[in-house]
């Protein structure tokens, strides 16, 4: 497989009260997968595997479909109350090296969420 180099940036515009841009780059991660995944989240809780094969994600983005309206919500285990993410916005994680899993419940089932691992 190609060596996959991956760049993730977070950039943020005020307007109105406050005028103004931040951009935030993660680091660089040499030895991304450069994985696009498209999965279907199981009524409750989901736990997804990060992607190996000799490469190390640093980082996720979990893109809900445009349209939807069914919560979700980023966990470590079943157990914990977790995060609440926005129905329709997307999701940026870093991850460290060790991270095996991600963990996200749905409150019913949800076709087309997308996983851009970096």
């Amino acid at each position: 497989m190609a060596l996959v180099v991956s760049n993730r940036t977070t950039t943020i515009v005020y307007t109105g009260g406050v005028n103004g841009s931040e951009i935030i780059a993660a680091s660089q991660n040499n030895n991304s997968p450069g994985n696009i995944q498209i999965i279907n989240l199981a009524s409750g809780f989901n736990s997804i595997a990060v992607p190996t094969g000799g490469t190390t994600p640093t980082g996720v983005t979990i893109i809900p479909p445009a349209l939807n309206s069914i919560s979700i919500t980023l966990k470590g285990i079943t157990g914990d109350t977790g995060v609440i993410l926005h129905t329709t916005d997307h999701t940026s994680l870093a991850l460290s090296a060790a991270q095996t899993t991600i963990g996200l419940t749905a409150g019913a089932a949800i076709t087309g969420v997308t996983l851009l691992w970096t």
